[in-house]
């Protein structure tokens, strides 16, 4: 059962224009994407810095308001609820940010940062909300004596951790981790994949989990989307796509993720040109101009997302029914 289900979402960013005139123009950082959640499950969304993937996840929870389409969770349109309705849906929703020493207040005690959401929704007060944080505390594996600590007394590792225990505060359903352990380690990045695995399992959370790091991706993934200029390429189970992307973008991406065996040589797949611009996309498929499997009908139509059993992909030349699905 979807937990989570997007149809046609759309944000648009204007520029130009302004004070000094200027022509104006619009950044289309996510342009009519549809995918659904499943509920206890992680879906993974990938794709190059700038694609619109922390944008797409921002606008889940309407921290960014988007410009058109619809957000259902638990089967209601968050989109059309006003404040109120909004501010107690949040608590079901929440996310773990990508920089772990700008998303916490460095003048507010580790303490205040995991209960503040306690108190805005009238959860917990004195006492309780005291054993409440400290409960969270130890269960992301921080010490009870770090509670009237600041910030800035942490390591990244640790900071990301109360990032984890402010999102858990409210017993979340479903959690955005934008980019959670990309700012980390790799050491460190072990070791909040693992503390958000067993959280999953011990809360049934739901995670949409955005990266730019496939290797990440697989492994905490069930699912993954391959985003490229403001759309989904590509969906489907995590072990389909490592092992047989079809969109050309998809096979692009995993040529480039480095493989942890120095007598296996990958054949690299090298992208021509630079990724668009997401003001003025190409017309077609936003992917043609550096496709090497570009055929005529890609510059000219924009391909839809197509699903044949759990996978689906948008692709003249590699999509469902096409004679080339198969080929590598």
């Amino acid at each position: 059962m979807a937990l989570l289900e997007i149809k046609n979402l759309v944000k648009y960013f204007p520029i130009g224009g302004g004070f000094l005139g200027g022509k104006k123009e619009t950044v289309k950082a996510v342009d009519g994407i549809s995918l659904t959640v499943e509920d206890g499950e992680t879906l993974g969304l990938v794709g190059e810095s700038g694609c619109g993937k922390s944008t797409l996840g921002r606008c889940l929870l309407r921290l960014i308001e988007p410009t058109s389409g619809d957000v259902f969770f638990e089967d209601k349109n968050i989109t059309e609820m006003d404040f109120e309705s909004m501010r107690e849906m949040r608590r079901k929703m929440q996310i773990i940010f990508q920089d772990p020493y700008a998303s916490l207040n460095p003048r507010m005690r580790v303490g205040e940062i995991i209960g503040e959401g306690l108190q805005i929704h009238r959860i917990a007060k004195g006492e309780e909300l005291k054993e409440k944080v400290m409960g969270l505390l130890a269960r992301v594996g921080l010490r009870e004596e770090q509670y009237d600590r600041y910030p800035h007394e942490f390591s990244g590792g640790q900071r990301q951790r109360i990032g984890v225990a402010r999102a858990l505060a409210l017993n979340a359903k479903f959690i955005v981790a934008d980019e959670a352990v990309s700012a980390l380690d790799v050491s460190i990045q072990a070791q909040i994949l693992n503390l958000l695995q067993d959280l999953q399992e011990e809360f049934k959370l739901t995670y949409f989990f955005i990266s730019h790091d496939l290797r990440v991706v697989e492994h905490v993934s069930d699912r993954v989307a391959v985003m490229y200029l403001g759309k989904i390429v590509e969906v489907a189970p995590a072990d389909q796509i490592y092992s047989s992307g079809q969109h050309p973008y998809t096979r692009a991406l995993l040529s480039a993720a480095p493989v942890p065996d120095p007598t296996r040589k990958a054949k690299r797949m090298v992208l021509e040109g630079d990724v668009p611009s997401p003001i003025n996309p190409p017309q077609g498929c936003s992917f043609h101009p550096r496709c090497p499997f570009a055929e005529k009908i890609c510059s000219e139509v924009e391909p839809e997302l197509v699903f044949d059993g759990d996978r689906g992909v948008a692709c003249h030349v590699f999509g469902p029914g096409s004679s080339n699905k198969n080929k590598h």
